[in-house]
């Protein structure tokens, strides 16, 4: 199966947040480098592999069982 590869504008897209959330808050925090994304040729230039950023939400989707807090907890029910 060939990956598809996104640059930061096509994700926001396909995810529906704006480029700089992706940079500023998802990028190393949920997008991991070398799972997510990686940077081709050693340059600064990111290319996010689609197919682990979906898969990834599809398994969050799927285990969200609990209450969000404002701290970035889960408080279980």
């Amino acid at each position: 199966m060939a990956a598809t590869y996104l640059t930061t504008d096509e994700l926001s897209v396909r995810i529906k947040y704006d480029p700089r959330t992706i940079r500023d808050r998802l990028k190393d925090s949920v997008l991991l480098e070398g799972r997510h994304y990686f940077r081709p040729f050693g340059g600064r230039k990111i290319l996010y592999i689609w197919e682990a950023i979906e898969a990834d939400m599809q398994l969050a989707a799927a285990n969200d069982s609990g209450i969000p807090m404002a701290g970035g907890g889960v408080c279980n029910v």
